[in-house]
């Protein structure tokens, strides 16, 4: 049985992977606050979701996410490094974070679920 779990989904993600929430509840600023279901795989959704469109510094990413515990956060994403969703190079003084060719398949594979079920 999966668990669920109260989290913070930025309303784009919570609006695209809407079957993963089970009830929303208030907006703060650019987030709703949720309770979801199948948190690991709206996690590492939420990271590649905010990546499709460019890289990211660590902070940035860390922001848009949602993610709000930084150990969870640099759990899913070493695990989507780790996984070769999302790259990262340093760039400066930064760590840049893009998603990979695999992220994007990934992510897709959600993406399109959605769109054949409406």
């Amino acid at each position: 049985m999966i668990r669920t779990r109260l989290t913070y989904v930025p309303l784009e993600v919570a609006d695209q992977f809407e079957d993963f929430i089970i009830k929303r509840g208030e907006q703060v600023l650019d987030a709703v606050k949720a309770k979801t279901r199948d948190y690991s795989t709206l996690s590492l959704l939420k990271l590649l979701y905010q990546l499709r469109g460019n890289s990211m510094t660590f902070s940035e990413l860390y922001s848009k996410s949602k993610i709000r515990m930084k150990k969870s956060f640099l759990n899913y994403l070493h695990l989507c490094v780790d996984y070769n969703f999302i790259k990262k190079e340093p760039r400066g003084a930064n760590m840049i974070y893009s998603i990979t060719e695999k992220g994007h398949t990934m992510l897709n594979l959600f993406i399109h679920k959605q769109l054949h079920m409406q």
